[in-house]
């Protein structure tokens, strides 16, 4: 297989995660198991690939930013950091959904982030985590003063 067909399968499990996402409302366990736990392996498991298989890459590394631009200059190093990101982008985006199910964030609140993770990563989290900032502190200032009674109610 060559890195276009990898490419071009890796792009299309991930936005089939995406879907699912998108219509985690609907389909919560669903979406969980397959855009939260079976389509990041099966990414992980193809950037894993990528990194045993011999490749005809001599330069570059981690320790600079000349050092990285020179390693994402092969094909194959550039293919395994674009799966790298989407597998990582699709389970954030997962675990933003779960996290606001099991925080009671109404979906539609969730959704604009789920773009922005899939586009931006971090500002997507940065987003998500602003939504869960605010409504905690809406949540906080509706909630009754610990230790304060409301007027007691007399049954006849």
């Amino acid at each position: 297989m060559n890195f276009e067909t990898l490419f071009s399968t890796a792009s299309i499990i991930a936005m089939t995660g995406w879907l699912f996402l998108l219509a985690s409302p609907l389909i919560p366990v669903w979406s969980d198991r397959i855009a939260g736990t079976l389509l990041p392996a099966v990414l992980s498991l193809g950037y894993l690939a990528l990194l045993i298989v011999p490749s005809s890459a001599s330069g570059g590394g981690f320790g600079t930013l000349a050092e990285v631009m020179a390693l994402f200059s092969y094909r194959q190093a550039a293919l395994a950091g674009w799966i790298h990101f989407l597998a990582f982008d699709l389970f954030l985006g997962a675990w933003v959904c779960r996290k606001a199910r099991s925080e009671d964030v109404r979906f539609w609140l969730v959704a604009p982030c789920l773009p922005l993770i899939f586009l931006f990563g971090p500002a997507g989290l940065l987003a998500f985590q602003a939504i869960r900032a605010i409504r905690n502190r809406m949540s906080q200032t509706r909630a009754p003063v610990a230790g304060v009674q409301g007027p007691a109610i007399k049954e006849d």
